[in-house]
């Protein structure tokens, strides 16, 4: 009963951050609902890894554990990488909403004024490279948190 109840929670924070970004940035911000990652399909978690350890990997880390300190801004105003594990927040966005962050970086998405050492990577990989990454990452997350991630996407498409 206690993990039904994490996952509705996680399904109404989940729509939130999808309804949320939508409604502040609004039709401009580029986030395709049909964004599905796919972290059974062994073949594109396998050029995932390829594609997080050239680019990735060097920020968040080989075992996805960000960088130190990461819920604190540095002396240049800037947050750290955040850890792609299960203590990190990224299981908390949704598919689409993780694809466009990676694709287009955090600045586009929250507007010129948030601060990111984050590049978009729309100019370095493709799309397939993009999803392929983050299927990788989720491949890697523990089965009930993978189980709350698919749960919040659930919810989003729903809406």
């Amino acid at each position: 009963m206690k993990n039904k109840g994490f996952m509705a929670v996680g399904a109404v924070v989940g729509a939130a951050i999808v309804y949320s970004i939508v409604t502040f940035f609004g039709p401009g911000t580029r986030i395709d609902p049909s964004v599905e990652l796919r972290p059974d399909d062994l073949k594109l978690v396998a050029l995932g890894k390829k594609v997080y350890d050239a680019n990735c990997a060097s920020c968040h880390g080989r075992s996805f554990e960000g960088q130190e300190n990461w819920r604190e801004r540095d002396a240049n105003g800037l947050l750290p990488a955040p850890p792609h594990d299960e203590t990190g927040h990224t299981w908390h966005h949704p598919d689409a909403v993780l694809f466009a962050l990676t694709k287009y970086g955090p600045s586009v998405m929250a507007g010129s004024d948030y601060k990111s050492t984050m590049p978009g990577f729309d100019d370095v990989l493709s799309d397939e490279e993009i999803l392929a990454s983050l299927s990788y990452v989720k491949s890697r997350w523990p089965k009930e948190i993978r189980k709350r991630h698919d749960e919040i996407n659930r919810s989003v498409r729903e809406q």
